[in-house]
């Protein structure tokens, strides 16, 4: 059981390494994280008592 718990603690940190990594350099190689930006508008009715 003990064993079986470190695999897969070695395995979740090799995962977010790997995650990280990809983070960094995913943009050298095309591709774009960042989100689609969109103008939004909404009007606003204020009112003074």
């Amino acid at each position: 059981m003990g064993k079986l718990f470190k695999l897969l603690i070695f395995l979740a940190i090799i995962g977010f390494i790997g995650l990280v990594g990809y983070a960094y350099v995913g943009p050298f190689f095309g591709v774009d994280f960042s989100p689609e930006q969109t103008e939004t508008r909404q009007p606003v009715t204020l009112t003074a008592d």
